[in-house]
């Protein structure tokens, strides 16, 4: 990195410092999911919508003992936190999980450990689709619909209002998240409308099982 290079950035750390919270780039371009997601939706839902989440939660972290903690120290203690950071926290961590776990690969597969917990759980994979779809498509308004692995190491499934998630600890329904999927308006609006069991539908194409895979192996190995 040149000098002047190094110079202004260390000029920009004393005057406004580093921002805690930072967006990873897309693993993928924005138009990628064609046809399943459209890329219009794409650019304004990552630029706009998690960027705006990222943006305000630095804001309300800044000069509070919560700037120090990681997001995942939050989610653990968010009920103490307040309804801003909430949000925020939720919305980042959602957003970030769910970019992971899409892909426009559209041949991947279940790990066998997975595939062994879908079948044992749900009897096999077209079944877990059925059900995670169901609890998207009747999640009544802004929120999430998880596949989680419970606090006995077992697959899962709920839905949960705004950016709520089940690593808060006010959860309802606790676990660690390996497959979220948005069904805030934002996430399928410009293309399906009002109907978000088409986009429910659409989007199993689009699944990065290789991804998912791996959040169950290192879910059940801290459960364990």
């Amino acid at each position: 990195m040149k000098t002047n290079t190094i110079l202004f950035l260390l000029m920009i750390h004393c005057a406004y410092g580093f921002a805690q919270f930072s967006q990873e780039p897309l693993p993928y371009k924005v138009d990628a999911l064609e046809p399943y997601i459209d890329s219009q939706t794409m650019d304004i839902h990552f630029n706009k919508h998690h960027a705006g989440y990222i943006k305000n939660l630095n804001t309300a972290v800044k000069g509070t003992a919560t700037e120090k903690m990681t997001l995942l120290d939050i989610l653990s203690n968010v009920s103490k936190l307040g309804s801003t950071i909430r949000n925020n926290a939720g919305g980042h961590y959602n957003h970030q999980l769910f970019w992971k776990v899409l892909t426009p690969n559209t041949a991947t597969k279940p790990s066998k450990k997975l595939e062994r917990a879908i079948n044992e759980t749900f009897t096999d994979l077209e079944a877990l689709k059925v059900e995670l779809s169901k609890a998207g498509s009747t999640q009544f308004g802004s929120g999430w619909a998880w596949l989680y692995v419970n606090q006995n190491g077992k697959l899962s499934i709920c839905s949960t209002a705004n950016q709520n998630n089940p690593l808060m600890d006010d959860a309802e329904h606790k676990g660690i998240p390996i497959l979220g999927i948005d069904v805030w308006e934002h996430a399928y609006y410009l293309k399906y409308q009002n109907q978000r069991g088409n986009y429910l539908n659409a989007i199993w194409n689009i699944i990065n099982w290789d991804e998912v895979s791996e959040r169950y192996e290192e879910a059940i190995t801290k459960k364990q």
